[in-house]
């Protein structure tokens, strides 16, 4: 199916992720994949899509299993031979009343919506055809807890040089001092969830710069985005947003028309950049 355009969205079968299928099945010019860990969900999923008239197709992920990305990875490049929009939504978060110990939570947290979107990237970035697009579902979370860390790691976090290595190191310290008990002591915040979505941010700083000097001139564009307060099963009944309203800026960003050059390597909420 070479010439068949192709996006994914991974954490596609409820929430945010369902609302940005759903938009992408509307907007997209090509097959839209809504991935799910759970293949029941997934296919009940699309069948909620095809009642709406919409026409998605379903491929199994867990995001944390490395061996299913592969599995992703090879199925997109056999059928397609590259991939046009990847939009990475799945991701976790434990509500405030949760007794878990802080540094299983941080461990959890970590593993889903810093690493494993880490793993998508680096499996499914190489198949990104010229003038892709890729989305990091970050949140305003990221923006708001980095003030709460120490100076020394806000500076390394506004880098414009870390690199992605320093980041997964910083990440890996976090989760070891939460799980020691001593992560207020080295700087960190008590918020697990703000501290991955800052890893998120980053990352997508990082994957815009290394794009920008390994595939120049191929107008790939890689941002990560707060799609807003969400009423989903994470967030509870009192968000301010549907998931609907809340796919807006992530399928912005998912289709921002070929020839611009912003935003790219920025957080964006509401369509506008949040200055990092």
């Amino acid at each position: 199916m070479a010439g068949v355009r192709v996006a994914v969205v991974t954490g596609g079968n409820k929430g945010l992720g369902l609302a940005i299928v759903r938009a992408l099945c509307k907007q997209f010019q090509g097959d839209v994949y809504l991935t799910a860990r759970n293949p029941k969900l997934g296919e009940e999923a699309v069948k909620t899509l095809n009642n709406e008239g919409l026409s998605p197709l379903f491929h199994q992920l867990d995001i944390t299993d490395l061996t299913g990305i592969r599995t992703l990875r090879d199925f997109i490049k056999e059928k397609y031979g590259g991939l046009d929009v990847l939009v990475n939504n799945a991701g976790i978060a434990f509500r405030a009343a949760d007794t878990t110990p802080f540094g299983t939570q941080a461990e959890i947290i970590l593993k889903t919506n810093f690493f494993a979107t880490r793993d998508v990237c680096n499996e499914l970035l190489p198949l990104i055809r010229p003038n892709g697009r890729v989305v990091n579902v970050s949140s305003i979370f990221s923006h708001t807890t980095l003030p709460k860390c120490s100076p020394e790691l806000q500076e390394r976090f506004r880098s414009d040089t870390i690199t992605e290595d320093e980041l997964v190191k910083l990440m890996e310290k976090f989760v070891e001092d939460a799980k020691n008990g001593v992560h207020q002591d080295n700087g960190w915040p008590t918020f697990a969830y703000g501290v991955s979505k800052i890893g998120v941010t980053v990352l997508s700083r990082i994957q815009a710069r290394q794009l920008k000097e390994t595939r120049k001139g191929e107008g790939i564009i890689v941002n990560s985005c707060c799609p807003g307060w969400v009423r989903t099963g994470m967030t509870g009944p009192e968000a301010t947003k549907s998931p609907d309203e809340g796919a807006v800026t992530p399928v912005y960003l998912a289709l921002l028309p070929t020839g611009v050059d912003s935003p790219y390597g920025e957080l964006v909420s509401d369509k506008k950049v949040v200055i990092w």
